[in-house]
């Protein structure tokens, strides 16, 4: 079974979650081009932060960050070995239920150019492609997408 709960990415298990996906992302982009948040950033009061776990284990983290008009989705990752589990679907769905408790009518992102999986999921949660948002410039590896919340 999947929970999902509200996390702190300074634990152990999630802060080595985190260092594994900001390794990837530093792999498959340039610096200019990885927009993540530091740890420190996902403890900002206006950042929900989430894990997910099976049983003990960390398997997936995710950030709502609260933007003035909508909730920007911030270091979505789930490990390799839970890939297929129904976990990123989790997050997604625990990420829209606070954006909806913030009162928040949008939710947007920023994901990589080479991240299909991701595509596929936030694709699958309703997001369409939009233009660029926030501090974050339009670059060729950027791909930014939007959701409206009902």
């Amino acid at each position: 079974m999947i929970a999902i709960d509200r996390g702190d990415p300074r634990d152990p298990g999630t802060l080595a979650l985190l260092q594994a996906s900001h390794a990837m992302m530093q792999e498959l982009f340039a610096p200019d081009e990885t927009h993540v948040l530091s740890v420190e950033q996902l403890c900002d009061e206006d950042v929900r932060f989430f894990t997910a776990r099976r049983g003990a284990q960390v398997t997936g983290c995710a950030a709502l960050a609260l933007r003035d008009g909508y909730g920007e989705i911030k270091s979505m990752f789930v490990a390799p070995e839970a890939r297929g589990t129904g976990t990123a679907d989790a997050l997604m769905r625990m990420l829209e239920d606070e954006a909806h408790a913030a009162g928040l009518p949008w939710l947007r992102l920023e994901a990589g150019d080479l991240l299909h999986a991701a595509h596929r999921l936030y694709t699958r949660h309703g997001f369409a492609p939009c233009d660029p948002f926030g501090d974050d410039a339009a670059s060729g590896s950027s791909v930014f997408m939007k959701k409206r919340l009902d």
